[in-house]
């Protein structure tokens, strides 16, 4: 007689769970929109034991067999670079810098060109004030390569997102300007 009682019961827990675990179409999550997108173009001038007045970065870690003037073999690796480099709104070098590109790369692969990043913009203009800080591997090869936007101060407090990169030129080993695109999913 118990089990007649109890029969409703299951039948109302049994909808409840089965009404819980349907999704229903408009909560399927399609994919995210940013919050903020930027594109800015930053300039890196390699110190070669020739250019310091223009220099915006220079060699600090090469392996036993290098300099700290010329990057070694055709790789590069072993060497860290730490830059300062302006960024700008448009690709030209002598346009007003917007803000400041700090951080190093380091080559670390034998084999394949590619170097590991971590930097931060740093702006203090009338437009933005703060830093976006991004981290991630550069296979420098590719055309386009995403690094993570893993937080930020002032206007960018805690931000998260990516950045796609994009060698806009390069001028042998002593010059290369990046577009960075820069898509913000976490904005506060």
């Amino acid at each position: 007689m118990g089990g007649a009682k109890s029969f409703p019961s299951l039948v109302i827990l049994l909808v409840l769970v089965l009404d819980c675990s349907a999704t229903p179409i408009s909560k399927i999550r399609a994919h995210p929109q940013p919050c903020k997108r930027m594109v800015f173009y930053f300039h890196d001038i390699l110190y070669n034991g020739h250019n310091s007045k223009n220099a915006t970065a220079a060699i600090v870690g090469s392996p036993a067999w290098g300099n700290r003037t010329i990057l070694t073999g055709k790789n590069h690796f072993g060497n860290m670079v730490v830059f300062d480099d302006p960024i700008t709104l448009d690709n030209n070098l002598h346009s007003t810098p917007v803000g400041r590109a700090q951080g190093f790369y380091f080559y670390d692969k034998k084999d394949i060109f590619t170097a590991w990043l971590g930097f931060s913009f740093v702006f203090n203009s009338t437009e933005h004030k703060g830093s976006i800080n991004f981290a991630g591997a550069d296979p420098l090869m590719n055309k386009t390569r995403d690094v993570s936007v893993i937080g930020g101060t002032g206007d960018f407090f805690m931000t998260r997102g990516i950045a796609t990169l994009r060698t806009d030129a390069f001028e042998g080993e002593v010059y290369f300007r990046l577009c960075v695109d820069i898509k913000l999913y976490e904005c506060w």
